[in-house]
């Protein structure tokens, strides 16, 4: 229904962001792997996005690659991977290492995710193995590769975290364990997400 959205970054507080589109704003849901290439606040991006409707709620996801969004709508018909869960494997994965992940059959991978358990990484591997979408190589252009300084970097980091589906607890322990100084909240956000893929 909406097949993409060109308008200035607003705001960003991961896993959401407001886009501005010749007026109206839209609250969008991102993996942070779509964060991580936003431009600053103020300029101009152009997302894929994905429309979910369901009778409390209409939710706009938004990717920075077509790649993106082909893998999120095929992990949102595996049985029991919701919009969140898929939100959080691609924060975890890009989609280059998910395909890699289920042709190695690699579960250990896939259940070092917030929200991914032995059974649901061996789901994903075996209902994903025969429907992995094709990687486009095409991308939207406006987007830029600079993440936007957050106002406090740490609050937010966690906040995405518990948002993508960790614990509070487990969210602050991964913050506190790596460097914070000068860095955004999506830089933070990356130096966590890798530091529990170890």
């Amino acid at each position: 229904m909406i097949g993409f959205l060109r308008g200035l970054v607003v705001a960003k507080k991961p896993p959401s962001l407001l886009l501005d589109v010749r007026g109206v704003g839209y609250e969008i849901d991102a993996p942070m792997s779509t964060f991580y290439k936003l431009p600053e606040i103020g300029e101009e991006v152009t997302l894929y996005t994905h429309l979910a409707i369901r009778e409390d709620a209409h939710s706009l996801f938004g990717f920075v690659s077509e790649a993106e969004r082909a893998l999120f709508r095929s992990l949102i018909r595996v049985s029991g991977v919701g919009a969140k869960l898929a939100l959080a494997i691609l924060s975890g994965l890009s989609a280059e290492e998910f395909h890699r992940c289920v042709e190695a059959q690699d579960a250990a991978r896939l259940v070092r995710l917030p929200g991914v358990g032995k059974k649901t990484a061996e789901r994903l591997i075996i209902e994903m193995r025969d429907r992995l979408p094709e990687l486009p190589t095409v991308h939207l252009p406006g987007a830029g590769t600079l993440p936007a300084p957050a106002a406090s970097p740490v609050d937010d980091a966690v906040s995405a975290l518990i948002a993508l589906g960790f614990k509070p607890q487990d969210a602050n322990n991964l913050v506190r364990k790596v460097p914070v100084d000068g860095k955004s909240s999506e830089e933070i956000i990356r130096s966590a997400l890798q530091s529990a893929a170890k």
